[in-house]
Formats: structure tokens, sequence, C-alpha cells
């Protein structure tokens, strides 16, 4: 394998999903390709660093997610004079 495509392999592997869902059909996708017979020992790194990219990709992604709402939801409670309900 040339030099180039060994940059391009390593960029492929680090890229950052487009969306959480896009995430998550791509770590799906792997799953599914792990689990059946005959890929080489290369390949399952491979597909193994991809997922533990985009697992944390998801992680993080929930985070945010969850410290959006909790900032919504102290703005409404300030709104509504300090009742969250």
């Amino acid at each position: 394998m040339s030099k180039k495509s060994v940059n391009a392999a390593a960029d492929d592997l680090l890229s950052q999903p487009e969306s959480f869902e896009s995430a998550m059909a791509e770590l799906e996708a792997l799953v599914d390709g792990m689990d059946e017979q005959g890929l080489g020992l290369d390949q399952l790194v491979k597909d193994y660093k991809r997922g533990a990219l985009l697992v944390k990709y998801c992680r993080d992604r929930l985070q945010q997610v969850r410290e959006e709402v909790k900032q919504i939801e102290a703005g409404l409670a300030s709104d509504a004079g300090g009742d969250p309900s």
C-alpha cells in the first residue's frame, strides 16, 4: 500500500460522522460485518478502531444533548418563576 493510500485509510478511520444517527447506522453495520466469518485480523482491528471512535462520538454527542436539555429546562424553570412543573 502506498503512503498516500495509508494516509487516506487513516483519514477514513478518523473521520467524524455526519450525525448521531449516521454514527449509529455505521456502528451497526460494523458490528454486523464483524459477526460474519472470514474477515481477516487486520480488517477486524480496523473495524474495532472505527467502532471505538463511533462509540466515543455517540457518547460525547449524547452528553452535549443532555447539557442542552438541562439548559432549556433551567430556562423554562426561571421563566415560570422557578417551578419546573
